[in-house]
């Protein structure tokens, strides 16, 4: 008997996620716009566009500056198997689940890959990677500028000194952090940044943006063996985002039309302003949640990142009840841990779209009942309130400084 599959119809809901992220309705008018084929001449000027604007979202110059037809996940792969080559020595920063898989792909790569280690909730100190490689051929250094998996914002610039010292390559994922606070790549010299369309640029999931520095590109071409994999080889994949558009593959054609207008975007508000935006919402959003009573695993305020927060869920309480019950009475959508941290934290996005006041405070508001619920004992209005008093001192100090 065959079965009959009715019309696709998701729950709109709010997503308060480590990504993917909600979006602005002119991102999805923009997904949903005709199809044209990618060898198209307009295509090719929209193509332009978006490296335009991937550019200046960056803040750089570089060549090769492109959308990978990829999640960020492809983003680390292709950083990682360029710049590597068997025999290789690389060290990576671990202090969670993706800088790990930066460490792992650089082993699959049959290079010597170090790992030099941080607890998670903390990020790792580059005079422990200058320790690691010295006295050693050290051809990348890599880490993770925001760690999705734990919260912790990583500082570029001390390992950019020991990248330097070292002569290696300078590998930073982005995914969690560009267009949510200030990122540099040509001032900070980054040599290979990559991102991902769907958290703080707010763009639906499958494309991974990277940009790479003019020392990283020589060293592409003098690599003495092609790249393992094909299909992320930036040499080639350049041949169709360069100046003539060679066939490469089909990339998502929809995809690339709503990361360009979700890029139009950041830049309109401006990326200061977005920036500052990022900071505002975290700060109220942790005012909340430390008037409940709740801890974070963070806990140097200099190492919160501002799109992940990592809420330490108390004891007694159901991490899959509540979040839970966060969907099914509010249409919020969080994350929970995974890996070591499965079960100990929620992880709440504050990311391009969704980092907004009224979404502060009805998560505030939401959390807070889902906890009276299970027993924990919160002051009514403990969160809201605080997350008011810190946007009223937000918007009092933007008075003063302006």
């Amino acid at each position: 008997m065959t079965q009959q599959i009715g019309e696709l119809n998701p729950p709109l809901r709010l997503m308060l996620t480590p990504g993917p992220s909600s979006m602005d309705p002119r991102v999805y008018r923009a997904l949903a716009t005709p199809l044209v084929g990618h060898l198209d001449p307009w295509f090719r000027g929209s193509m332009d566009e978006t490296q335009i604007l991937l550019r200046q979202i960056f803040q750089t110059e570089s060549r090769i500056t492109l959308p990978l037809s990829a999640s960020g996940s492809g983003g680390i792969e292709a950083a990682v198997v360029n710049v590597l080559e068997e025999g290789d020595e690389a060290i990576v920063a671990v202090n969670g689940v993706f800088s790990e898989r930066m460490y792992e792909i650089g082993s699959r790569a049959s290079s010597k890959v170090t790992r030099v280690e941080a607890p998670y909730g903390k990020p790792v100190d580059p005079e422990d990677v200058r320790r690691a490689g010295k006295g050693r051929k050290i051809k990348m250094v890599g880490l993770a500028h925001g760690e999705t998996s734990t919260g912790v914002l990583t500082k570029i610039d001390g390992f950019r000194k020991v990248a330097d010292e070292l002569g290696a390559l300078l590998v930073v994922d982005t995914v969690a952090s560009l267009a949510a606070l200030p990122l540099h790549v040509d001032r900070e010299r980054i040599d290979v940044c990559f991102s991902g369309s769907q958290k703080a640029i707010s763009a639906p999931p499958g494309m991974s943006p990277i940009t790479v520095s003019s020392a990283a590109e020589e060293v592409f071409r003098q690599r003495k063996t092609k790249v393992q994999s094909w299909y992320f080889d930036l040499t080639t994949a350049m041949n169709y985002w360069g100046k003539d558009r060679l066939y490469h593959h089909t990339p998502p054609i929809s995809l690339i039309f709503a990361l360009r207008e979700a890029m139009r975007l950041v830049m309109e508000e401006g990326l200061e302003a977005r920036w500052e935006r990022h900071r505002v919402n975290q700060l109220a959003l942790i005012a909340g949640l430390e008037a409940m009573g709740l801890k974070l695993l963070v806990e140097k305020t200099a190492d919160r990142l501002p799109t992940v927060t990592a809420v330490m869920i108390p004891s007694g309480i159901d991490d899959g009840k509540l979040r839970n019950q966060l969907l099914d009475e509010f249409n919020i959508e969080i994350a929970g841990g995974f890996g070591a941290l499965k079960g100990k934290i929620w992880r709440v996005g504050l990311m391009g779209y969704c980092s907004q006041m009224t979404n502060v405070l009805l998560f505030l508001a939401a959390l807070e009942k889902c906890l009276i619920d299970q027993g924990f004992r919160v002051g009514s209005g403990a969160g809201v309130g605080a997350a008011v008093k810190s946007y009223t001192h937000a918007e009092t100090a933007a008075a003063v400084s302006r």
